[in-house]
């Protein structure tokens, strides 16, 4: 049975820590901006305050940020959002996951589970929101992936890093338990065109994840024509800093 985060016709887009273009990455302003361009998903990072809630922030300090060496995990929530960004939307604060959700009540997101510190604070702001139904768990790490959706076993979930190499390898010898077993109980697989000179796109291989998993997201993608062209091949979602520009790809492509 699909997960009630891929309702709904495709293909998805989804917003690169939101339209970061016109607005300060994973901030209210460019979540605010992907979504009224037409983006469909918010993709977006966590990590840990000093006092356990889920921040929505990729790097380890907030360089990209305000221009300083703080580490997220250094200041409590309440110190974070008194910071005021130094990016493309002066004034832009640092959000909360549990604010981000709350804000946006119809929104789906896609959340990266940047840190060990942060699984039990990604955990308990879904909670709090009772947003189950509209997130997908990410992480690199198989660890931290694994911890989350046992904390969230209502939640979607993805790949990590490990089980996508071992997919690769398993349909490299055509194991078809072996695929299975690498991919069991994912809603979506999100990796980028190619891999260690791989094309991990290639219709047999596209045609192997769609065999055990919903769907098939790639990132980043942020050329019009790459876009159309991934699409045609058959891949259910893009990942992009460009969520404008995908929509126009979209409307296209249906004709709308």
């Amino acid at each position: 049975m699909q997960h009630p985060y891929l309702d709904g016709a495709g293909p998805r887009i989804l917003a690169h820590r939101g339209l970061a273009l016109l607005a300060t990455e994973n901030t209210m302003e460019a979540f605010r901006a992907a979504l009224d361009v037409g983006a469909t998903h918010i993709e977006t990072d966590a990590r840990a305050s000093a006092d356990g809630l889920a921040v929505l922030w990729h790097d380890e300090t907030l360089e990209g940020y305000d221009g300083s060496d703080r580490p997220v995990a250094g200041s409590p929530a309440s110190v974070l959002a008194g910071l005021t960004s130094a990016g493309p939307t002066p004034g832009a604060r640092l959000l909360l996951l549990e604010e981000a959700l709350e804000e946006f009540p119809a929104a789906r997101f896609n959340v990266d589970v940047k840190s060990a510190d942060a699984v039990e604070a990604v955990a308990e702001a879904v909670r709090r929101a009772d947003a189950s139904s509209r997130v997908l768990i990410t992480s690199f790490s198989a660890l931290r992936l694994r911890r989350t959706a046992a904390l969230l076993p209502e939640a979607a979930r993805g790949v990590a890093s490990p089980g996508i190499a071992a997919a690769l390898i398993a349909m490299s010898v055509r194991s078809g338990r072996l695929l299975h077993r690498a991919l069991r109980g994912a809603s979506a697989v999100q990796i980028p065109e190619r891999a260690a000179g791989l094309d991990l796109l290639s219709p047999a291989r596209l045609r192997g994840f769609h065999r055990h998993v919903p769907e098939v997201h790639v990132w980043t993608i942020n050329d019009p024509a790459r876009m159309r062209d991934l699409l045609e091949r058959g891949v259910d979602g893009l990942v992009t800093d460009r969520a404008d520009l995908a929509a126009e790809v979209v409307r296209r492509r249906l004709n709308l």
